[in-house]
């Protein structure tokens, strides 16, 4: 019986020690990260990755001790090798979305965003787009209008001084009504040349009253033009979500923004590179470009394109997440680290450094 006991404890032991090696052997082996690369998240310079979403991993190792190692592909291929368990985990700017936690893990999120669209800012001033605004319907609506208002005020005033003031209103109907709207004018620009005069009570009645009326037209006739002139200089094709379906847009093929403009029914032209796009957007052959918001920001920081604008309005709100193969015993400790690490100062720090305050 003493043999036995002794026999098991020691078979005992042997497991415990063999176990033992066995999971530090496991946790000496690297690491397979496949690496979406998406400035500012993930940037690859000549084979060196920065980014966002690199600093953040690069901590998470560090903290779990673990050797790894970074191989880069596309967002398609990456989502299907992780499934697949090729990979042991994907880092970038990954969408959380549910079709993809339906047969992935996702951890928890380290940035929220959301879609943003880009559109041509038109903020060139060319003599040619001021001479097209003078006749612009809106202009020309105004003119009328103001044209309108002056003929009634000259109008009046003849009604009044046909009789009593012939040397300056003329009793003839056309003359009368001519000497009547320059008369208005005159007024309501406070020129004063002082030829034409109302002479009748009715006549001044009614001057006393344009005189206060002017001051009011003249402020919303300059508020007119200056809308006109300038406030549709900033303005272009698409304006909000509503004009995405007539216009021409762009997004990255196989995206959550791909995804998402399909299931709106707004067609959209596919692009393997956002710059590309953009600078398709920036040469006038696109109408707009939707995409992740701190992405589309990044990207037109660093191509200097100041012709382009975001619009104020986000789309569609968006997490970013590190993902990996269901049922992946890396999704425990890898939240805990990431938990901690977004809470530092250090973390706030590089989310200042790439994608500003």
């Amino acid at each position: 019986m003493h043999y036995r006991l002794v026999f098991l404890i020691n078979c005992l032991l042997a497991s415990v020690f063999i176990n033992s090696a066995l999971a530090q052997q496991v946790n000496d082996q690297p690491l397979k990260v496949a690496v979406r690369v998406n400035a500012p998240f993930v940037i690859d310079k000549q084979g060196e990755y920065q980014g966002l979403a690199i600093k953040l991993w690069q901590d998470i190792a560090a903290d779990m001790n673990r050797p790894y190692e970074l191989h880069p592909m596309p967002l398609d291929a990456l989502l299907r090798e992780i499934e697949q368990g090729n990979y042991d985990i994907g880092i970038g700017a990954l969408t959380i979305t549910a079709e993809r936690e339906s047969r992935l893990d996702f951890s928890q999120p380290f940035h929220n965003g959301g879609l943003a669209i880009a559109v041509p800012a038109n903020n060139t001033a060319t003599w040619w787009a001021v001479t097209k605004r003078f006749v612009s319907i809106e202009f020309l609506k105004v003119v009328v209008v103001l044209g309108g208002v002056l003929f009634i005020a000259g109008a009046l005033v003849w009604l009044f001084e046909r009789r009593k003031n012939p040397d300056e209103f003329s009793d003839k109907p056309l003359q009368g009504l001519g000497s009547g709207f320059w008369w208005a004018a005159v007024t309501m620009t406070t020129v004063g040349y002082g030829d034409k005069s109302p002479r009748s009570l009715g006549g001044r009645v009614v001057s006393l009253i344009w005189m206060f009326t002017c001051v009011i037209i003249i402020s919303s006739f300059t508020a007119s033009i200056a809308s006109s002139l300038t406030v549709s200089q900033f303005q272009s094709k698409v304006s909000s979500v509503a004009d995405l379906p007539s216009s021409r847009v762009a997004t990255l093929a196989n995206s959550a923004t791909a995804s998402w403009l399909e299931q709106q029914n707004i067609g959209y032209q596919g692009f393997t590179n956002l710059d590309n796009a953009l600078a398709k957007l920036n040469n006038g052959e696109l109408d707009a470009v939707i995409y992740d918001e701190p992405i589309l920001r990044y990207s037109m920081r660093t191509q200097s394109l100041n012709n382009l604008r975001l619009l104020p309005e986000r789309v569609l709100p968006q997490d970013y997440g590190f993902v990996m193969p269901q049922g992946s015993k890396l999704r425990e400790p890898v939240n805990r680290e990431l938990l901690q690490a977004i809470q530092t100062q250090n973390w706030r720090d590089s989310v200042a450094q790439y994608l500003g305050n």
